[in-house]
């Protein structure tokens, strides 16, 4: 498979995978070894990138939400309003990803990119997702949001540091538990995702400048970056209408099938 298809296809695979709740990064992990991809021409930086895509179409899907947030900036110190509320939620909610990768990201990086840990954790994952479906109230809006609530939502998120866990899937499961609408936990997680996507493109930005990048490499970037932003755009746009009328159970199962697989290939004889 040439390159640019290669990159390609990890860009659609980032697309598709980081806004549903089955772990983009287990994805492109799992992508590189079944079909013996370079893992050096499309390593942590390439995935990187194409977070980078992702977060063009979170960016451009959330742009009227985003202006409302920017323009409500000046008055996030006074009495509180439904735009300066969600900023503060937003804030709180980013707190522990952003201690969890300064205090683990190194010790992830370099022993949990692996089919087996993606194989545990999309299992697991799985039979999270199935026990806040049927405990989870799905009664409450966004702005029922408390910020005790945010801070562990974002507790949610810092977990999924860890390859195979869904920085979506870990931190729906949390909002349903604690009573919240899909379609509305869809919503707010999205937006929490923003500065988590930022700050690991803004980590891993000095080590691509350092390492220098030449013509071709940069062409297999950009297409990694168009695709994963094209397809991330329908991915967050199609998933919230899918939620405000079906339940997870399907992800949960595909997470399931996927962790056998991952086992099965794991056990085939070389």
């Amino acid at each position: 498979m040439p390159a640019p298809v290669q990159a390609a296809f990890l860009g659609i695979v980032q697309g598709l995978t980081e806004f549903l709740p089955v772990s983009s990064s287990a994805h492109l992990i799992l992508a590189r070894a079944f079909f013996g991809f370079d893992a050096d021409q499309f390593g942590l930086a390439f995935d990187v990138a194409c977070h980078v895509g992702t977060l063009i179409a979170v960016l451009i899907y959330f742009r009227s939400d985003l202006a409302r947030m920017i323009a409500a900036l000046p008055r996030v110190f006074r009495p509180v309003d439904r735009d300066t509320r969600l900023i503060w939620l937003l804030v709180v909610g980013t707190i522990p990803a952003v201690i969890a990768g300064l205090a683990f990201n190194k010790l992830i990086e370099a022993r949990m990119r692996t089919p087996q840990v993606a194989a545990v954790t999309l299992a697991l994952g799985a039979a999270a997702l199935m026990i806040a479906e049927r405990v989870g109230r799905q009664t409450r809006t966004e702005d029922s949001l408390t910020m005790a609530e945010a801070f562990w939502i974002g507790c949610a998120q810092a977990l999924a540091l860890i390859p195979g866990v869904s920085r979506s899937g870990a931190t729906i499961t949390l909002a349903l538990i604690f009573g919240l609408r899909r379609a509305e936990a869809a919503r707010f997680i999205f937006l929490l995702a923003i500065p988590a996507i930022l700050g690991a493109a803004a980590h891993e930005a000095p080590k691509v400048i350092k390492a220098g990048m030449d013509a071709d490499t940069a062409t297999l970037f950009a297409i990694g970056v168009v695709t994963s932003a094209i397809v991330g755009y329908l991915a967050v746009k199609y998933f919230i209408r899918y939620l405000a009328s079906h339940s997870l159970d399907a992800f949960a199962w595909y997470r399931f099938a996927l962790a056998a697989a991952v086992v099965i290939w794991l056990w085939r004889p070389i």
